[in-house]
Parts: structure tokens; C-alpha cells; sequence
């Protein structure tokens, strides 16, 4: 049988140490590490050229997801975000396959003829992820969305954070239900609250782990996953290949093997 696709998000590493030396010089550590997949994160771009990390990743085998922090949807407005052309275009210069985006403000009134012309003009998928904010990070606007997307039969595919739920105090388990048949990609991240109260995303321990595969039983068989929580040891290597391996367990002790 084999394992569902691990990605890592960049992010995982720390803002400092991933802008220190770039994006760049982890595809070597995350193909070593057994991931087939790296997460380039926009907000953490220095100098990085598209076309190297491009390169790069392919050459190890590794395929690409773009993350930028673009809302898709502004506040009143009935057109998706102008900037969503130019954020399709650069996530096809790193190479990636996939564009991860937040929903922002969606409301019944938008114009999804003018989304699917958009992504009509990109080979790239778009993904769009439950962030933390009220607008983008509650079930219930982002059930309207996709049961809308669905109807008109686009392209687009839910990025489901577990941990973003918490920001909204919302259940991830209700909105595994609600929406895990529309998930293309899984950020798995814990969430502890610090003495200060706020929340921050640390790795899971095995109570987390537990939670998360009850998770996956409502999401497509396989779903592509990524750690988005604190990757950070002397040995990045031996920490990052234990995540990956643990990563593409989650969800396969409910199917059936693969007949030889």
C-alpha cells in the first residue's frame, strides 16, 4: 500500500531560520526526510528565485504547494481578489501545483463566473484553507462556499487546518463532518494556550494523534497532509523523518490493504 503524500510547511521551521536561509536549502532536508511534497510559504520569501526552488524541488523529486496569505474574497466586493491572477501565475513559477489561499469575506452575492475565469487561465489548483480570523475560519461560510463551488462545478479543493478551528472556537470534529468531503489537503497542527492566554501551534502529542485520525475518516481516502507546527532540533533531519513517517500513518489504519 502506499502512503498518502506528506507535505511540510516551510513555516514549520521558524520565520528566522527559514528567511536566513531560504526556502531553498530545506528541499534536501525534506526528500532525505521521506516527504514528497514542500510548502513554500510567500510571507517568508527573501531573495529566492522562482525558477531555482522550481528546479530544485524536481529535482528531488519533491512537488510543490504555494501558501500566500491573499484573502480570495475582499470586504464588499463581488469579484474575487484582483490579485488572485498574479498570485496563479507565481505559484506556477515555483513549480507548484497548488495555490493555497484563505477565503476572506464570501458572501451568497459573489461572482464565482468571474473565479472559474480565472482559474480557467492557470494549470494551478487552488486550494482554500479555514484560517483564523471570523471571516475565514467558521464552518459555516466556508460550507456556503464550497456547496456553491460545487454546484458550478470549480476546480478548487478545501486545505483543512485542525488546528485554525480553535481561533473561532470551533470543533474540528464538526467541521470534519460538515466538510472533510471537500479536503485536498490536511494542515496538521496542535494548539496549546500559553500562560499569557493566546494560542499557538506546538506538535502533536498522542492524544492529538487520536483526534486526527478520527478526523481523516470523514476526508477523501489518501488526502495529500502537511506538519505546520514547531519542527525544531539539533538533528532537523531524524525530528523531520519521524513527522513525515507519523503524518502518513494518519487515516490508513481504516483501509483495507491493497491487494498484491
Amino acid at each position: 500500500m502506499h502512503n498518502p503524500p506528506v507535505s511540510i510547511s516551510l513555516s514549520s521551521y521558524g520565520a528566522d531560520l527559514v528567511r536566513q536561509q531560504g526556502q531553498g536549502s530545506f528541499i534536501d532536508l525534506l526528500a532525505a526526510a521521506g516527504a514528497s511534497r514542500i510548502e513554500w510559504r510567500e510571507e517568508l520569501l527573501t531573495t529566492e528565485q522562482p525558477a531555482k526552488l522550481a528546479a530544485g524541488a524536481l529535482a528531488k523529486g519533491l512537488q510543490s504547494i504555494f501558501s500566500s496569505p491573499l484573502e480570495l474574497w475582499l470586504a464588499g466586493k463581488p469579484k474575487p481578489n484582483p490579485a488572485l491572477s498574479l498570485a496563479l501565475r507565481r505559484a506556477e513559477a515555483f513549480g507548484s501545483a497548488w495555490l493555497k489561499v484563505s477565503l476572506g469575506y464570501f458572501t451568497d452575492s459573489h461572482d464565482l463566473p468571474a473565479l472559474a475565469d480565472a482559474l480557467a487561465a492557470s494549470p494551478v489548483r487552488l486550494l482554500v484553507e479555514n484560517d483564523q480570523t471570523l471571516q475565514g475560519g467558521r464552518i459555516e461560510p466556508l460550507q456556503r462556499f464550497f456547496a456553491a463551488t460545487e454546484e458550478q462545478a470549480l476546480p478548487i479543493g478545501m486545505t483543512f487546518d485542525i488546528g485554525n478551528w480553535q481561533w473561532q472556537d470551533q470543533s474540528a470534529a464538526v467541521a470534519a463532518r460538515q466538510l472533510g468531503r471537500y479536503v485536498a489537503y490536511v494542515h496538521c497542527k496542535a494548539v496549546a494556550r500559553r500562560a499569557d492566554g493566546k494560542l499557538v501551534a506546538v506538535p502533536p502529542a498522542m492524544t492529538d494523534l487520536h483526534l486526527w485520525e478520527q478526523l481523516f475518516k470523514h476526508m477523501p481516502a489518501g488526502v495529500m497532509r502537511a506538519a505546520e507546527y514547531p519542527l525544531q532540533d539539533d538533528d532537523l533531519l531524524q525530528l523531520t523523518a519521524g513527522h513525515v513517517a507519523t503524518l502518513a500513518r494518519l487515516g490508513q489504519s481504516c483501509r483495507e490493504p491493497a491487494h498484491a
